[in-house]
């Protein structure tokens, strides 16, 4: 199976194909260009403006598109969510950002009940076309009101899109398609990743929602991850190929659409399956995952399938106790181990 990075021509071609920059970078070059090709498109949210973002992704945009398009607002995050379906509604293109994912509780009502239903209610007559940048999960001690994973809630509402990008490259290719797309997208950041690094074309170029990406081949077992953790399932198989163990990693990418073909195809291959995810074992994304594994894969699996995930506890503040909460190389390590023959 070929992986994204072979199928378009990253590695070769111009100079512009060798540049290496941040997720960040890579964010904040995918909204630029953007609000440069198409006058609808539009960014608020708290902060993004004059301070440039809570995580400076939007920073220099006030300069070069000016306040009526990069707006910042008060605190209030159903006003800011609510403002952007309106927009939507009406013929623009907005993208709205949520500080950190934790606050996404306070615009379910908009989200779950206007944005994920309108045009479905109306019969195609409205689109939605918002796209709701937000962030996630630990690794800076910020406590347990902001280092959640919460992206299970919004794998439960049919209408909407769920976007979780690794690597710079699909940082930038998947939020231009999230703002092209015609219907609501939920855009998770992950706040440890805004400092990693990857090649990222100055080109325009999308990623399509709901096509994962075989970021490892392998033919031993099959590791189903996205966001931050696949940076530890990458470390994982690295470590497990110095004892011939050949580990497939799949970058699942997007959540909602989730590409089951290709994770069929994976497990089909290797016959063993590890699903890792930084979100709490209950409920979360891996048990949907997991389900469907036993639906469509479970003729070509030779041992359970296995989740690696967070533990079913608020996030400490402790560096010791919030490292303990979620997967590590070694949890990894031990989770493939334990499907191996």
């Amino acid at each position: 199976m070929t992986t994204e990075q072979t199928k378009t021509p990253v590695n070769t071609s111009t100079d512009q194909d060798q540049r290496v920059l941040t997720y960040s970078q890579a964010i904040n070059e995918a909204l630029d260009q953007e609000m440069a090709r198409d006058e609808s498109v539009f960014v608020m949210g708290e902060d993004v403006a004059i301070y440039g973002g809570a995580y400076g992704v939007t920073r220099g945009l006030l300069d070069k598109y000016g306040e009526e398009r990069i707006r910042d607002t008060g605190i209030s995050e159903a006003a800011i969510v609510g403002a952007g379906i309106g927009a939507a509604i009406t013929g623009m293109r907005p993208v709205v950002e949520i500080m950190y994912v934790d606050f996404m509780s306070l615009v379910m009502d908009q989200l779950c009940n206007q944005a994920a239903k309108l045009r479905y209610m109306f019969g195609g007559k409205t689109k939605v076309p918002l796209t709701i940048r937000t962030e996630g999960g630990a690794g800076r001690t910020l406590g347990a009101h902001h280092s959640q994973s919460l992206e299970s809630w919004f794998m439960h509402i049919p209408g909407i899109k769920v976007v979780m990008p690794a690597t710079p490259y699909d940082a930038k290719g998947l939020l231009l398609s999230s703002i092209r797309d015609d219907n609501t997208v939920v855009y998770i950041e992950h706040k440890m990743l805004y400092n990693s690094k990857g090649l990222v074309p100055e080109d325009d170029y999308t990623i399509p929602i709901g096509k994962a990406d075989v970021k490892r081949p392998g033919k031993d077992v099959t590791v189903l991850s996205y966001s931050r953790q696949l940076l530890f399932c990458q470390e994982a198989a690295e470590e497990l190929a110095g004892e011939g163990i050949d580990v497939e990693i799949v970058d699942l990418r997007t959540l909602l659409p989730l590409d089951v073909e290709t994770i069929v195809e994976s497990i089909r291959k290797t016959s063993r399956a590890v699903i890792v995810e930084e979100d709490t074992i209950t409920g979360g994304a891996g048990a949907e995952i997991g389900m469907r594994i036993m639906e469509e894969a479970f003729d070509y699996l030779d041992a359970p399938v296995k989740r690696v995930a967070g533990a079913d506890v608020p996030m400490p503040k402790s560096p010791v106790l919030e490292a303990l909460a979620i997967p590590s190389k070694e949890s990894i390590i031990e989770g493939i181990r334990e499907v191996l023959p």
